[in-house]
């Protein structure tokens, strides 16, 4: 059975990572973007990891542009905002598409394993679903992720055991990730 240690990537400097360098640690693996009304996630993703980083939990953060065009920068631009605005330490990654014949094999796999399932109730959220839905219309069945700040927990054994959608309260992330640690 196929696991995200199945997996490289690339980090901010372009060196290839295999992701079984994270084996037995809780993960949670992120598409983020700088200018999106999502990313004060960053926030409580980093008291997240500053919390729970030395029970094994980890942050990987894949800046994507996607969506609306709303992480424009290249990725040292992107990392710099991150660290000065919000103080991550949380590893950040090379800036990569999550949809269409370019996303990248990792956020396939994810989004096959945890499929999307909705945005939840409520106006926004149904206005967050029409938005998406119309510049997702491009990727046709390979729109893998809805939106950005698409969350995917990943257990100590590299399997896939949640998917939460930008609109899910980071308080349930957490509650899940305390859960997988």
């Amino acid at each position: 059975m196929k696991t995200v240690y199945d997996f490289a990537v690339k980090d901010r400097s372009g060196k290839e990572v295999s992701l079984s360098e994270y084996q037995g640690k809780v993960l949670l693996i992120v598409n983020t973007a700088t200018g999106c009304g999502f990313t004060p996630h960053y926030e409580p993703l980093e008291a997240m990891y500053k919390e729970l980083k030395d029970q094994g939990f980890e942050i990987l953060d894949f800046p994507c542009n996607q969506f609306a065009n709303q992480a424009p920068g290249d990725v040292e631009e992107i990392h710099n905002f991150c660290t000065l605005k919000f103080g991550t330490e949380f590893p950040q990654f090379a800036k990569i598409d999550v949809n269409g014949e370019t996303a990248d094999p990792l956020f396939a796999f994810l989004a096959t394993e945890k499929p999307f399932e909705g945005f939840g109730k409520g106006v926004k959220n149904k206005m967050l679903e029409k938005f998406s839905n119309m510049n997702n219309k491009a990727f046709g069945d390979k729109a893998y992720i809805k939106w950005n700040f698409t969350k995917f927990l990943i257990d100590r054994e590299g399997k896939v055991i949640a998917r939460f959608e930008p609109t899910v309260h980071m308080d349930e992330v957490k509650e899940a990730v305390k859960a997988a640690l």
